[in-house]
């Protein structure tokens, strides 16, 4: 798809929700908290990271895999549908069947005819306590058959959407191959939460860690962020933990970091707002990140490190 002229203001809108093990209750209640986001103007949604599931990652189980659907597949069908009905792009999370033995955390974006503008999946794949995603994720693909770089934004009738996913959002190099490759929005459907037995200064450092980075991948692209997260605690299946407590407190920011809406770490809601896209520009002509970057001295950010 080429580029879209876009217009200057942008109506969004950011799904926090719990859920279960019912992938239809789920879905359920991702399509009704999308057509009340529709409904109230936003011509963007964006949902959380494997909404239509528990976050399942938190043991290791092959029959998990039987969760997993290609694209396209059931939950796409639903969304493609929901986005056309709708008249929205629509950006969603499956859990991606792309052959035997290669599965996906992936992220799929639908445009208002329903049909599939692109697909993003996760590069940066965590293995950590209660987060096990090494055991069923594949990485995404570093470089396209086509030669884009994995780091592409989605060309949409809203505008160039550069869509990361969870863990992605703690590495400032993804955001800027976004930012440089003309994104004019960063997105991070993620599932992050407390070890429901971590002291409550400790929660707060993590909780704390989570929004600031992502409030400085704005800051350093000029970018606003759209950073959707789940709420609800959901039990370890194996039982050798307590579990996880979704944190919730999705919020978008501005190209500065300002806070333009933000959700509490409980409640199902909706965040919405308008984005100026002007914005953007106007910043990078008084802060010039991008003008002043030392491209000739950064030859060893491609080392794991540095001797």
């Amino acid at each position: 798809m080429s580029s879209i002229a876009t217009p200057r203001f942008l109506n969004l809108a950011a799904v926090q929700q719990a859920c279960t093990d019912d992938k239809t209750a789920s879905l359920a209640t991702t399509e009704k908290l999308v057509r009340e986001a529709a409904t109230n103007g936003a011509e963007l949604v964006v949902l959380q990271e494997l909404h239509a599931t528990l976050y399942f990652c938190q043991t290791e189980d092959t029959e998990v895999f039987e969760l997993a659907e290609p694209i396209p597949g059931p939950t796409s069908q639903r969304l493609s549908d929901l986005a056309r009905e709708l008249g929205i792009v629509l950006v969603g999370s499956i859990f991606e069947r792309r052959m035997n033995g290669v599965y996906h955390n992936t992220a799929v974006v639908f445009e208002k005819d329903g049909s599939l503008a692109g697909l993003y999946r996760k590069m940066h794949i965590p293995d950590d306590p209660g987060f096990y995603e090494k055991f069923y994720f594949t990485p995404g693909d570093a470089q396209f058959n086509d030669g884009r770089s994995g780091f592409t934004p989605i060309n949409t009738s809203v505008g160039k959407l550069g869509v990361l996913v969870c863990w992605d959002q703690w590495y400032p190099e993804a955001a800027r191959l976004m930012a440089l490759a003309g994104a004019e929005i960063l997105i991070y459907p993620t599932a992050i939460g407390w070890d429901v037995t971590d002291d409550p200064e400790e929660q707060a450092r993590q909780l704390e860690a989570w929004v600031t980075v992502q409030r400085g991948h704005a800051v350093a692209n000029n970018l606003p962020v759209v950073a959707p997260n789940r709420v609800g605690t959901e039990p370890d299946p194996s039982k050798q933990s307590d579990g996880i407590r979704f944190w919730g407190n999705s919020f978008i920011c501005g190209p500065q970091g300002e806070f333009l809406a933000r959700a509490d770490e409980e409640s199902e809601c909706i965040l919405s707002t308008t984005l100026d896209r002007t914005r953007s520009e106007s910043i990078r002509r008084i802060w010039p990140y991008l003008r002043d970057r030392r491209i000739d001295a950064y030859g060893d950010i491609l080392k794991r490190v540095r001797d």
